[in-house]
């Protein structure tokens, strides 16, 4: 862990609090009756992280979402199941709002081995994942045909290219999952797209808000969007809410 993370760990330690610091019913049972109940793992996808753990194989790739200038990458499949995937308890939590949310339409963007997305899918629901390295969609592709589970559109390409077109022509965005490019300007990009497809009852996840001063500035600024009047963070990810009848109020939460 970097320094930066490490100073960003300690003030998220000692700003997080639980229900008992909840004045708000919509947070109190939001925390209560979602967040901290017990997560379910689904057991076919975690067999396959475990599987993808052992896989020693490499891929080359271009990673324009490495919070840097787009550049090619080697890493083996093991090594980004570990360190690239998001950990099963934030993936059931991603699962259980977006059960909590009723959502229909769900948007992913950064797809990787697609594990989360799996996670996302099923139910009726229709998922847009997308993944602008050809290899790693392929591989994605595979799992989500080996698993076959739910309505999963895999794009392919820039996300800054990609995102748009894929926007007008869906009707709303219920759920949405923002783990792609991890530098400020793209983040905004895709969060200002997002937000005019959302409703009342939508809610945005940013991953990895913590993640290096770009994502921190992110955070910060979009909470205090006009349409955002709750925003959770959870260290790791911060969640954005847009029901208008719940008291403006930004607060970190013991996870």
């Amino acid at each position: 862990m970097t320094g930066f993370r490490i100073k960003s760990w300690i003030n998220y330690w000692l700003d997080a609090v639980d229900e008992h610091s909840l004045h708000s019913p919509f947070l109190y049972d939001l925390y209560t009756g979602v967040i901290k109940q017990k997560s379910e793992r689904l057991p076919a996808v975690e067999s396959l992280r475990k599987t993808l753990l052992k896989n020693p194989h490499e891929l080359s790739y271009d990673d324009p979402g490495a919070g840097t200038v787009s550049r090619k990458k080697k890493r083996t499949i093991s090594r980004l199941a570990k360190i690239s995937t998001t950990p099963s308890i934030y993936a059931a939590l991603y699962r259980k709002l977006v059960n909590w949310a009723k959502a229909e339409v769900i948007v992913e963007l950064g797809t990787c081995l697609g594990l989360t997305t799996l996670y996302l899918s099923g139910n009726g629901r229709s998922v847009y994942t997308f993944e602008g390295a050809p290899v790693l969609a392929d591989l994605a592709q595979s799992h989500f045909e080996q698993l076959q589970t739910g309505t999963i559109h895999l794009i392919r390409g820039n996300i800054n290219e990609t995102l748009r077109p894929v926007l007008d022509k869906i009707p709303r965005v219920d759920f949405a999952l923002v783990d792609a490019n991890h530098r400020y300007q793209p983040v905004m990009y895709y969060l200002e797209l997002l937000i005019k497809k959302i409703h009342t009852g939508s809610v945005i996840v940013v991953d990895d808000i913590h993640l290096n001063p770009e994502m921190e500035k992110a955070w910060k600024e979009i909470r205090s969007h006009p349409l955002v009047y709750c925003s959770a963070d959870l260290f790791r990810c911060g969640l954005l809410f847009f029901n208008p009848s719940v008291y403006r109020q930004h607060v970190v939460l013991q996870f």
